[in-house]
């Protein structure tokens, strides 16, 4: 259908180097657009563009941390003189803490993770509105989680309190970005996966867990998703596509749940 096709546009995917945000870098590159892939590990930043420069539609590969005030700036700075706009923008970068309950959480933990999931959101969609102003407009698509929306503890430590914080903060943000720019013709929306796997998000996790813990955990997840499984990268290629496009001309300030169920039990 024509109101899903990205051609002519410039979608920026912050953690575009692994997981879903390679998964959305590709997606969105399939329906025409030109992708400029941020990362912090430049390296992973590359590799996904590599993947992308096969199907003729050149990809950017930038190394950013949208922690840094100073290079997310730079981020969309170089995004436009590299390609002259920015129509999309997917805020996917994010990182997950060894969980621990909330009396044991180190701070310096609720921190990092706040700095890179909840303020690299602000600081990403700060520098790439005025582009979009410029521009006449776009669409801002935020990942989320059901973990902002619904909480999680099978009797370990599963899920950090500050996780759940910095996507229920992404939550809200969404809804007021969507507000105060609607007039603007920018969009804003949230997409709240549901257990996903092909991410490093929980590499922190797997490496200080015994294997018996972590197989506890999986079983759980399965057990309690209605489908039965975890999702994959490539099923919410479709969701993005989507929301980037004109084919969803007419919504914002919405939050999209793709978990298998999950938060319908």
């Amino acid at each position: 259908m024509a109101g899903f096709d990205l051609s002519g546009k410039v979608a920026l995917v912050t953690g575009a180097g692994s997981g879903l945000g390679r998964a959305f870098a590709q997606g969105l590159a399939g329906a025409g657009a030109r992708v400029v892939c941020a990362d912090r590990n430049r390296a992973w930043a590359e590799e996904t563009a590599s993947l992308i420069q096969p199907g003729g539609n050149a990809a950017v590969a930038l190394e950013a941390d949208v922690a840094d005030a100073a290079s997310v700036a730079d981020m969309a700075a170089r995004a436009q003189a590299a390609c002259g706009r920015v129509d999309i923008l997917i805020n996917n970068a994010g990182i997950a803490t060894v969980p621990h309950r909330v009396h044991e959480m180190p701070v310096e933990d609720w921190d990092r993770l706040i700095a890179i999931n909840l303020r690299g959101v602000f600081l990403a969609t700060r520098a790439v509105l005025p582009l979009m102003l410029a521009g006449g407009g776009g669409s801002i698509i935020n990942i989320a989680s059901i973990i902002g929306l619904v909480g999680y503890y099978p009797g370990v430590p599963a899920v950090g309190a500050n996780y759940a914080a910095a996507k229920s903060g992404v939550i809200g943000f969404t809804r007021q970005v969507a507000i105060e720019y609607a007039k603007d013709k920018i969009r804003a929306n949230a997409i709240a996966p549901g257990w996903h796997g092909g991410t490093r998000l929980g590499d922190a996790r797997r490496a200080s867990a015994p294997p018996e813990v972590i197989a506890a955990f999986e079983t759980s997840i399965r057990t309690q998703t209605p489908m039965g499984r975890r999702g994959t990268p490539d099923e919410l290629e479709g969701l993005a596509i989507f929301l980037a496009s004109d084919a969803s001309g007419y919504i914002t300030g919405q939050v999209f749940v793709q978990d298998g169920g999950w938060t319908a039990t």
